[in-house]
């Protein structure tokens, strides 16, 4: 017997023994950042986000989170409920000042607001903010303690109404007992609420540059232009908060002047178009963090 073991374990020495099969290591998943787009008051000149998105699209870069001030929201909400680019850009050129102005008799605004509350919703088939495809926030002003008002539920057309009545043309709006007046009194370009809401990367549009020979030519251009002025000075201090800002040239388009539509899509593009590279930069940095 002590002969035969042996033997076996000669025989079995003699064989070759395979190494249990390494499994390969999987690489670490990398998560693609939460990127949010915060587009800023400029009355028409707010025409220049369509560009700005087109492009975006174009390249395959597709904020989660859309927030908005001013014409920042009226685009924002239609973006946020799933219009792409150039159907933004449909919808921009068959709109005319009978769609969204209802001028009243002076009473705290020329302007009353319901008809680009109507709109809004008429656009968004009626959905409420919490509705829509991306994470939305619409960006206003309270009235009564000046403080920051942020909308993220309830009706889109009235906090995209409140977001862009600006003080002494659009009347205040009432929601929920509370009036709030346009969101670029307290955030012209809405950085910190992109933030708040969860964003690693924070794309801001900034359509308030200085004016270049912009038309003014009556007082509610006035208004509007001194609006987009006291916007650009304050809003530097938040624009530091966001990772790429674009700012396309806007500065000879008036701020009623909406027949150039055209002009400020395109300017919108060219500045997407420059800013790209930091885009992506600003992407990759935050997803190897």
């Amino acid at each position: 017997m002590i002969l035969f073991g042996l033997g076996c374990l000669l025989a079995l020495s003699g064989c070759a023994i395979t190494p249990p099969e390494k499994k390969p290591v999987e690489a670490p998943k990398v998560l693609a950042p939460r990127i949010a787009i915060a587009l800023g008051g400029g009355a028409a000149r707010g025409f220049a986000h369509i560009g700005v998105i087109k492009i975006l699209e174009a390249h395959g870069i597709s904020p989660q989170i859309v927030v908005g001030t001013s014409a920042g929201s009226v685009v924002g909400a239609l973006y946020a409920a799933g219009y792409n680019g150039f159907e933004l850009q449909k919808i921009a050129f068959q709109l005319d000042d009978s769609s969204v102005g209802d001028w009243v008799l002076p009473n705290r605004g020329f302007i009353k607001g319901e008809q680009l509350q109507n709109f809004v919703n008429r656009t968004l088939q009626n959905k409420p903010i919490e509705s829509l495809g991306k994470t939305f926030a619409a960006v206003a002003t309270d009235l009564g303690n000046g403080e920051t008002a942020v909308f993220r539920r309830g009706n889109a057309g009235a906090a995209v109404r409140a977001s862009s009545s600006v003080p002494g043309i659009f009347q205040p709006v009432s929601i929920n007992g509370r009036e709030y007046v346009d969101g670029g009194l307290t955030s012209p370009v809405p950085v910190k609420v992109a933030r708040s809401l969860g964003a690693e990367v924070v794309i801001a549009v900034d359509i308030s540059n200085r004016p270049k020979y912009a038309r003014v030519s009556d007082s509610v251009d006035v208004m509007l232009q001194a609006f987009s002025i006291m916007g650009q000075t304050i809003g530097q201090y938040e624009l530091a908060g966001a990772d790429v800002v674009i700012r396309p040239n806007t500065g000879t388009i008036g701020s009623t002047e909406f027949e150039q539509k055209h002009q400020a899509i395109m300017e919108g593009e060219k500045a997407a178009l420059a800013a790209l590279p930091l885009i992506r930069l600003a992407i990759q940095r935050a997803a190897a963090k």
